[in-house]
């Protein structure tokens, strides 16, 4: 492609002393990564802003021009470039996954540096253990939100309210023993107590009730919906509470 034939198009986005636009950053490095050439036009202050939007008629920035015609904002232009636009409204299992692969990396390099084995008993042991504190470390973020969300299915929680605040501190708590190894009697019958009422509600909730609810197993600001990855977590709290109870009782 000759100089002559390169992709131009104009940005229009806003960056002052106290405030860069992040959508106009992408916008620009979108642009690049598909061959633009960028005229970049800075919005230096509220005045210059409100004088453009006022002008294309436009009520946010930043705006991209392509070919003379306007194309839009940062989510515009991906669409207009053919790339996928995320549905915030959207269902999905993903924030579940992540935590789930990052506790067992975290267990696998726990236990590689400290028995220099990656693949042991107690990598299982510390995947539950961390899958439980990152859990519990999501919903005490805004336990608030978690336990509007959690009274929805939870059936000791619809009982008895204050449940749903109590649970990520339990959950959270027990997780951190188990790490530790420590007050096994302890930590093992709250998580066994928990994933049991847990496990009962979602399985009802689901599979009897087949109501389609969110999960407030990552916290109560996400689209998590409520089904059997959500169930996994109560499961694996019941397996490993009744592994640490034989455990501490041979």
């Amino acid at each position: 492609m000759s100089a002559n034939d390169k992709k131009t198009a104009k940005l229009y986005r806003m960056s002052t002393d106290k405030h860069t636009c992040p959508f106009g950053l992408k916008s620009k490095d979108l642009l690049k990564r598909e061959g633009f050439e960028v005229e970049d036009h800075i919005l230096a202050d509220r005045e210059q802003t409100d004088a453009f939007k006022a002008k294309h008629d436009v009520e946010t920035t930043p705006q991209t021009f392509i070919g003379g015609e306007r194309v839009g904002g940062y989510e515009d232009l991906r669409r207009h470039l053919g790339k996928k636009v995320k549905d915030p409204n959207k269902k999905t299992y993903r924030p579940v996954i992540v935590l789930f692969i990052m506790a067992a990396l975290t267990a696998l390099a726990m236990s590689f540096a400290s028995l220099g084995d990656a693949f042991t008993i107690k990598t299982a042991e510390w995947f539950v253990s961390f899958a439980m504190v990152l859990l519990a470390m999501l919903k005490l973020q805004d336990v608030e939100k978690f336990s509007t969300m959690f009274l929805n299915y939870d059936l000791l929680a619809k009982r008895w309210v204050p449940y749903g605040y109590i649970y990520p501190f339990a959950e959270g708590g027990a997780g951190v023993l188990m790490v530790a190894g420590t007050l096994t009697w302890l930590s093992a019958p709250v998580a066994l107590f928990i994933g049991t009422i847990g496990a009962v509600s979602v399985f009802k909730a689901v599979y009897i009730d087949k109501r389609e609810l969110k999960c407030a197993c990552v916290g109560g600001g996400n689209n998590v919906p409520l089904g059997f990855i959500s169930l996994t977590e109560n499961l694996m709290m019941i397996a490993m509470s009744i592994y640490m109870g034989i455990k501490y009782l041979a």
